[in-house]
C-alpha cells in the first residue's frame, strides 16, 4: 500500500485527505451556512432588480418624447431596440424562490422513514396508509423541479430574448442577471438545506 498505514483510514473516499476547515468554521458551521445562504439569496435578487431599474431607464430613453412634456427636447438614441424586462423575465426567479421555500419547509426526518410496515393481525407485509415519506419526497421533487425549471427558464429567456436578436451591446445583461439570480437562489437553497442538516451548536451546548 502506497499510503502509510498509520495515516490511512478505510472509511476515506480519496487517497489524499482534503484540508480541514478552520476551528471557527467547524464550530459555527450551521450559522455560517445560514448567513451565506441569505447573502446569496439577497445577491441574486439584487442582480435582477438592478437589471429591472436599468431596463426601465433605458426603455424611457428609447421612447419618443411626448409633445409638450418635460422631456420634449429629448432625442432617443438611433436604432434603440424596444426591449425591456417584462413578466416573462420575472417568472424564472419567482419559480426558483417558490422552489426554495418548498424545499426548506420539508421536515427532513420524513424523508428517511420507511413506508413498508408489517401487519400485526394478518402476519404479512402491508403498505402503511399513514405514511408521509412519499409525500415529503414528492414535495422535495416538486421543489427541486421548480428550482431547475427556474434556472432552465432563465437560460431560455437569455438565449431567445437577448442573444438571438441582434441587439446592441449591453442588453444581454438583462438575461445574464436573470441567470445569475436563479443560480444564486439554487446555491442558497443548497446551503440552507445543509445548514438544516448540520447539528446546532446551541443544542449541543445545552445537552452538555
Amino acid at each position: 500500500m502506497s499510503v502509510p498505514r498509520r495515516s490511512y483510514d478505510p472509511r476515506r473516499v480519496c487517497l489524499m485527505p482534503l484540508p480541514s476547515l478552520p476551528p471557527f468554521l467547524r464550530n459555527h458551521k450551521r450559522s455560517v451556512m445560514i448567513y451565506l445562504s441569505g447573502a446569496l439569496f439577497a445577491i441574486g435578487w439584487w442582480l435582477f432588480i438592478d437589471a429591472c431599474i436599468l431596463s426601465s431607464a433605458t426603455w424611457k430613453r428609447a421612447l419618443p418624447p411626448v409633445p409638450g412634456g418635460p422631456d420634449d427636447d429629448h432625442t432617443p438614441p438611433p436604432d434603440a431596440p424596444f426591449v425591456s424586462i417584462n413578466f416573462a423575465d420575472w417568472v424564472p426567479g419567482l419559480c426558483g424562490t417558490l422552489g426554495m421555500i418548498v424545499v426548506n419547509l420539508i421536515d427532513k426526518s420524513h424523508l428517511t422513514e420507511d413506508g413498508f410496515s408489517f401487519g400485526s393481525m394478518s402476519g404479512g407485509a402491508s403498505w402503511s396508509s399513514d405514511n408521509v415519506a412519499w409525500r415529503a419526497r414528492l414535495y422535495l421533487f416538486l421543489g427541486f423541479a421548480l428550482l431547475a425549471g427556474g434556472l432552465a427558464g432563465s437560460l431560455t429567456v437569455l438565449v431567445i430574448k437577448y442573444l438571438v436578436p441582434a441587439y446592441p451591446a449591453g442588453y444581454d445583461y438583462y438575461g445574464l442577471a436573470n441567470v445569475g439570480q436563479n443560480a444564486a437562489i439554487m446555491l442558497s437553497t443548497v446551503f440552507l438545506w445543509s445548514a438544516q442538516s448540520a447539528p446546532n451548536e446551541y443544542e449541543y451546548n445545552l445537552t452538555i
